[in-house]
């Protein structure tokens, strides 16, 4: 993994923008400790700092040129299968100077053309340069794993892994109102848009075309969501094809040069993919994180079992609300859009002492989305196929409204979840499945913002929820495309690389996912289960007490935290003197969340008030 920048100049004097691309990479050396890199030519720059994990000597190194000297390349990821192509590529006669991932990957685009990315099993973002043609391919994985950006103002199109090494290129930073309304309701903004205005995210399983004519967007890539109804396989063949193809989705992410590990937080996703890593990786180490002042978020007692049972060298972080506090602000720097998934927090925490043991970590994402695993599939579920169940829900409603609501307990949070689900029941699929998703509702975000205009917003979101549908799959296919990659996968990349640590994500082998869509949804969730195929795959290698522990997210402890430790920072961030100097939110919507934190029935204002505190502390650093 690493971090790659460059420039297209219409004008042709990519030289002039060197200065910026070596500023922009030293802004990147989080993602690339280990060497940097710079290529110029004509129309293009291109920028590299590497983070070496396959051939870490200095022949590997990037921007890498072929040896004709017509092809520069750089690239962000990982190339699994690369061993398979290297002996089909010297089969036709091609020689290699290095044993990289890299040159593999830059031969077989010379070799096939743009039809490479079809051939790669892995996750990337990258740019592939050709000197004679004066063009350039830039390119991102499946599913999103690897984040791509860009601008584009008809003079030079920029491009990098992050937001924050585009701006030293002198663009104007102009706030994107719709997508701060998306970040309102979702707490992350969707691709392709970014807070920026004229700054998007490349979709995944695209690429782009950059010539001195034009740029050309083009997808290579979609899930097939389509369940083969004319070679329907049964329950029990469908776990052994899912068994099969994820243990050698984990054998292929075992590859590395450098020290392996896998994350282990103790629910049934990771504890899958330490189970088959530890078949092939004898000492395999495996780390988990807990929370010593919040026994309700803490699950490594669940972790130690499998560690146990697959004797593998395991490591326990256990975090108090003052070593996360600690970690806070270097986590808010890093992140160069507004983004409120407080989780983030712990998973930098983690990947921060994670990476004092080893470079590379398995990790269990994208099992929830793909396997419906989270609580609102089952909410879902239950909405299309269950009348009995949603009369008595709509009944007992009254109830709901008035018991004490918070995320902060069972009780209360049980009670929080049962007045959503009895309010969800009464929209359309899309719009259930948006009012599930978001966190916020349009008559709170439309008294927060001061700006009403949302020109595009509608538009956008419905396009966000066209595929839904009273299918079930088409609620995990719309993960598998808004959730996934503008939240999950976002949020594990930016804060493991952000400590120079790569996160391998075995779940979303392509050859899997392609899989799990052919298969109706009965065999993943039905009235008692849910990840039901996930469950009958590895059931008889897995403790039963973990194959029935419920569903725990990987959260902090964000309401007790905001009440105490978080508290100074706040109100300073949150002070009405620069709210209404900025005018982008209502003062008076912000003091009744700070009332409501401290009440008996806090409900979800700790999650609204983490929100505008996200923003305004980004806004302060981007905007001052």
């Amino acid at each position: 993994m690493c971090g790659i920048c460059g420039i297209f100049d219409f004008e042709g004097n990519a030289e002039k923008w060197v200065g910026s691309l070596k500023q922009s990479i030293a802004l990147l050396k989080k993602r690339g400790p280990n060497s940097d890199g710079l290529y110029i030519h004509n129309h293009v720059g291109l920028a590299h700092a590497r983070l070496a994990v396959i051939d870490t000597s200095e022949t590997a190194g990037q921007p890498f040129t072929d040896n004709s000297g017509r092809y520069t390349i750089i690239f962000n990821g990982e190339f699994y299968n690369y061993r398979e192509h290297r002996k089909n590529l010297e089969q036709k006669g091609y020689s290699f100077r290095s044993q990289s991932d890299t040159e593999i990957l830059l031969t077989l685009f010379i070799d096939k053309g743009e039809d490479f990315l079809k051939e790669i099993n892995g996750c990337f973002s990258l740019a592939i340069y050709d000197k004679k043609e004066e063009s350039l391919i830039v390119a991102r994985d499946r599913f999103g794993i690897k984040p791509l950006v860009y601008f584009y103002n008809q003079k030079e199109f920029i491009f990098s892994s992050e937001i924050k090494a585009i701006l030293p290129f002198g663009i104007d930073r102009k706030l994107n109102h719709d997508a701060l309304r998306m970040y309102m309701y979702l707490n992350y903004i969707p691709a392709p848009h970014t807070i920026f205005q004229n700054m998007y995210k490349l979709l995944p399983g695209h690429y782009l075309k950059v010539n001195k004519e034009k740029i050309t967007t083009v997808q290579y890539y979609h899930i097939e969501n389509k369940v083969d109804s004319q070679n329907k396989i049964s329950f029990n063949e469908a776990a052994d094809q899912l068994h099969f193809l994820l243990e050698e989705s984990v054998k292929r992410r075992l590859v590395s040069d450098v020290p392996l590990g896998t994350f282990l937080s103790g629910g049934i996703d990771s504890s899958i993919v330490t189970a088959i890593a530890s078949k092939y990786k004898s000492g395999l180490k495996t780390f988990s994180i807990g929370f010593s002042d919040d026994p309700f978020y803490d699950e490594t007692d669940a972790a130690k079992i499998i560690a146990n049972k697959f004797k593998t060298q395991h490591t326990v972080f256990s975090l108090s609300r003052k070593d996360l506090f600690d970690n806070l602000f270097d986590s808010l720097d890093y992140l160069d859009e507004p983004f409120a998934d407080s989780s983030a927090i712990a998973v930098s925490a983690l990947s921060k002492v994670t990476k004092n043991y080893v470079t590379v970590a398995l990790s269990g994402d994208g099992a929830d989305e793909l396997h419906a695993g989270y609580n609102k599939h089952y909410a879902h579920y239950k909405a299309l196929n269950n009348a009995f169940f949603n009369i008595a829900a709509k009944i007992s409603s009254p109830l709901w409204s008035v018991i004490p609501k918070s995320r902060n307990s069972s009780l209360s949070n049980k009670s929080r979840q049962a007045l959503r689900y009895t309010k969800g029941l009464n929209l359309t699929d899309p719009e259930r499945y948006w009012y599930w998703s978001s966190f916020a509702h349009k008559k709170y975000v439309d008294k927060m913002l001061v700006n009403k205009e949302n020109s595009e917003f509608e538009e956008n979101r419905k396009k966000l929820l066209k595929n839904i549908d009273s299918d079930f799959n088409s609620i995990l296919y719309s993960d598998m495309n808004m959730v996934l990659p503008n939240d999950m996968l976002f949020k594990v990349d930016m804060m493991s690389m952000s400590h120079g640590l790569e996160v391998r994500v075995p779940m979303l082998d392509h050859t899997v996912v392609d899989f799990m869509f052919t298969l109706p949804s009965e065999y993943k969730i039905d009235k008692l289960l849910r990840k039901k195929l996930l469950r009958a795959a590895f059931g008889n290698e897995l403790p039963p007490e973990i194959l029935s522990k419920p569903k725990h997210g990987f959260e902090i402890p964000l309401l007790p935290w905001l009440k105490k430790e978080l508290q100074p920072q706040l109100l300073s961030s949150l002070n009405k003197s620069d709210i209404n100097n900025m005018g982008i939110f209502n003062f008076e919507e912000i003091k009744l969340l700070l009332q409501k934190i401290h009440s008996v029935s806090p409900s979800d204002s700790a999650i609204h008030l983490w929100n505008v505190f996200i923003f305004q502390y980004w806004c302060k650093k981007y905007f001052n």
